[in-house]
């Protein structure tokens, strides 16, 4: 992914507690990420099928590029235990050129 015209992109979701580590590892060890990070715990209120919800989840931060957003989304399908798992992501609109290029460079 040596490319200067990368798009870079953080990726957000959030997974049961107990498999964040296992889940954040499947998109490193396939390069679809440069970098995740888990924060945990995390309390999560949400609506889901008309009432509202109470969990501890974790959250996982992936450091990646635009183009792998569906590779992304495929391996997340795969690997993730949610129904409807959360996944959003943020465009990087600038950071410190060398982290950047780290990024892209440690890529598909």
């Amino acid at each position: 992914m040596k490319n200067k015209q990368n798009q870079y992109v953080m990726c957000i979701i959030s997974t049961p507690q107990d498999q964040a580590e296992r889940i954040a590892n499947e998109f490193v060890s396939r390069k679809l990420a440069a970098c995740a990070q888990i924060i945990n715990p995390i309390h999560s209120i949400y609506w889901w099928r008309g009432k509202i919800e109470h969990d501890k989840e974790a959250l996982i931060l992936l450091k990646t590029v635009a183009e792998l957003i569906e590779k992304l989304k495929q391996t997340l399908k795969a690997v993730h235990p949610y129904e409807v798992p959360e996944f959003i992501v943020i465009p990087i609109q600038d950071g410190y050129t060398p982290y950047l290029s780290w990024i892209g460079d440690s890529l598909l």
